[in-house]
């Protein structure tokens, strides 16, 4: 998958001085063996830190290593000025980690007390104003702190693409969708940077790939794609000369920044000029770590994009849409499991799903354009939307958002794509998660987010809260289970 941060990892072990080093080395030693046995790749900085110097040279020791996602391993109580002061000057993700002792035939010269070290490493991270990646459980044994560090990988992943992606907009957010207009001043405080350019600027460089010489490569990559999907071939040299445009976009305006993603105007206008519906490149683009959000939806773009982070898979963008009729959920009372009807909704968009996420994908005509921009006659303009249900698959539901007051908030939620048939058109699937009604009155409604939902294939909530947290993300709505009441949810209800 292109358009992705490369992490590497590494770890420093620290040592309070008046403890023995030797059991920091030996215990370090020890996560990375364990490390290595899950596919980890740690690089084992050989400067154990017990004062402000050593944290210095293991700064230039990580530094010139290559390493952009730091590992602090309290082997024993460690120093909390030092281990702090590095993480601070390090600049990229920090985890801190410390380790549980091994047995009860060493509790004199080899107990390392970093349990009580974790606290003070804690309150001066606090003093600092450094957020680091703290596990749930942080001090445990060297394959414990190996899974941790596995996490971490993940978490360090996200954060480092998010703070080295450039989103590109095209055209004003539409009136119609004002849940599209959030403030972008909070992007910038992540550390992403925007370009916002006008539908002109798409619409002339569009024009001038006209014969682009990769448009026929594109074309058989379709046509390849699709298989017997390919109910409307006739609009494939234009969707292959839109796809091209793109590519060339990013590559010639993400300048500092090494990663994209864009947030782009699609209806009602673009089929009159463009003359077709660029839903299935979206989705093209999407399955290559490359999203495009409909709508000029700017938040969308940066959430579809943290979760390919999260998942190294395509994300779907889609409208929490329609509930599920009570006939559809009786008639298939077996594939809902446990799921009440209400915890069902309908998740939809007119065809930006990703091939591979669809069962038999077909390229169709976006409906609803083509009733009020084609209404007689075959369709033209309104071609290029990639259609089909959803597979069954697990998911994340995930938004990060802000709103008039400029605070960041998300929410997440773990369910599934259940196997139960839409009925209906577009990129559709019939979705469920645990006390979703409660969800949508009390995080989406009372929370005021927009329509369009992320959606990870896989569940991948441990790591996005992890993530939202390093990047100062407080306000996290989740889905409550039924014995836990929201705030100003009616008890009596």
């Amino acid at each position: 998958m292109l358009n992705i941060p490369e992490v590497k990892l590494g770890v420093v072990a620290v040592s309070r001085d008046c403890f023995p080093s030797t059991l920091s080395l030996r215990r370090r030693q020890a996560v990375v063996a364990e490390a290595e046995k899950r596919q980890v790749s740690l690089y084992e900085a050989k400067t154990i830190v017990e004062n402000e110097n050593d944290a210095l040279k293991a700064l230039d020791e990580v530094k010139a290593a290559g390493v952009n996602a730091l590992v602090v391993f309290l082997g024993n109580f460690g120093p909390e000025g030092p281990e702090t002061l590095l993480a601070a000057k390090f600049g990229g993700p920090v985890m801190f980690a410390a380790a549980a002792e091994e047995t009860k035939d060493d509790l004199i010269n080899g107990r390392g007390d970093a349990y009580c070290g974790m606290l003070n490493a804690s309150y001066n991270l606090g003093l600092r104003n450094v957020r680091a990646y703290i596990p749930e459980y942080p001090v445990g044994t060297a394959s414990r702190t190996a899974e941790n560090i596995a996490d971490f990988e993940v978490i360090a992943r996200v954060i480092l693409g998010v703070k080295n992606l450039k989103i590109l907009a095209f055209g004003p957010r539409p009136f119609d969708f004002l849940a599209c207009n959030a403030p972008i001043k909070p992007l910038y405080d992540l550390g992403a940077e925007i370009q916002e350019n006008s539908e002109l600027d798409l619409f002339a460089a569009y024009n001038a790939h006209a014969g682009d010489p990769r448009i026929d490569g594109i074309v058989a990559d379709m046509e390849k794609e699709l298989g017997a999907g390919n109910k409307q071939p006739g609009v494939l040299r234009r969707l292959a000369q839109y796809e091209a445009t793109l590519l060339d976009w990013a590559e010639k305006n993400k300048g500092a920044s090494p990663f994209v993603a864009f947030a782009n105007k699609c209806w009602p206008a673009f089929q009159t000029q463009f003359g077709f519906v660029p839903c299935y490149v979206n989705g093209r683009l999407a399955g290559r770590g490359i999203p495009v959000a409909c709508e000029t939806d700017i938040y969308g773009a940066l959430t579809e994009y943290m979760i390919i982070l999260a998942t190294l898979q395509p994300p779907a963008l889609l409208d929490i849409n329609n509930t599920v009729p009570r006939d559809l959920y009786d008639e298939f009372k077996e594939n809902v499991k446990d799921y009440k009807p209400c915890d069902m909704f309908m998740g939809f968009h007119c065809g930006n799903g990703t091939a591979c996420t669809l069962k038999d994908p077909e390229m169709k005509y976006q409906l609803i354009m083509k009733r009020a921009l084609e209404p007689d006659g075959e369709p033209d303009i309104t071609r290029g939307t990639l259609e089909g249900d959803i597979k069954p698959s697990e998911i994340t539901l995930f938004r990060l958002q802000s709103a008039a007051d400029t605070a960041l908030k998300a929410y997440l939620a773990e369910g599934e794509v259940l196997d139960v048939p839409s009925r209906s058109f577009g990129t559709i699937g019939v979705i469920a998660v645990d006390e979703m009604a409660r969800f949508y009155r009390h995080v989406l409604v009372a929370g005021r987010y927009p329509h369009h939902a992320g959606v990870a294939f896989k569940k991948v909530g441990k790591v996005l809260f992890e993530a939202l947290k390093l990047l100062g993300v407080t306000d996290i709505g989740i889905n409550l289970p039924k014995e836990v009441r929201y705030p100003g949810e009616n008890p009596w209800k």
